[in-house]
């Protein structure tokens, strides 16, 4: 079982971790690379929109005959609206419960992140809360939000998004 890195502990671990980078209205977010299933281009053709359910909630989408919960996270994160476009992406995530699809701005790359280069989550109020965060990550001039995706679709209010995977 591995640990969370924490930063204040010196580690002889070099081996750092990877980190699938997206964007949201010009920020930079990383979510742990073993947890992405695919990406894929964002069709709201494709999503059927359920009633009564939370607004970040776009609808379900069917996947290769799995029905996946599709979440907007610019909703989620109380961020201002976007007008979708052709970067627009669904990264589809295959977490331990489940599999979910998350819309973001768009996807640039991957990159591996050694102990050195995180630390812990700031302490102070951000557009969602703290505790879905596992940390700062660095990479020259570049600062990366890292979130703990399990921990964020797995959270209380997120039963939700399994109660639609169910219909």
């Amino acid at each position: 079982m591995l640990n969370k890195v924490d930063a204040s502990s010196e580690q002889a671990d070099d081996t750092g971790k990877e980190f699938l980078v997206f964007t949201l209205a010009n920020q930079e977010y990383g979510i742990d690379i073993l947890k992405v299933q695919e990406i894929r281009g964002y069709d709201s053709q494709s999503v059927t929109r359920i009633a009564n359910v939370p607004s970040f909630i776009k609808g379900v989408t069917n996947l290769r005959g799995v029905i996946v919960p599709i979440v907007d996270m610019r909703i989620k994160f109380n961020l201002e609206n976007v007008e979708y476009n052709h970067q627009t992406v669904v990264v589809i995530l295959n977490l331990a419960s489940r599999v979910v699809g998350v819309v973001v701005d768009g996807v640039s790359d991957v990159l591996m992140l050694q102990p050195s280069q995180m630390s812990a989550a700031p302490q102070f109020g951000t557009a969602f809360s703290t505790e879905y965060l596992t940390g700062i990550g660095t990479v020259g001039e570049r600062m990366l939000i890292l979130v703990d995706i399990e921990k964020l679709m797995t959270s209380s209010e997120m039963a939700l998004v399994e109660q639609v995977a169910m219909v």
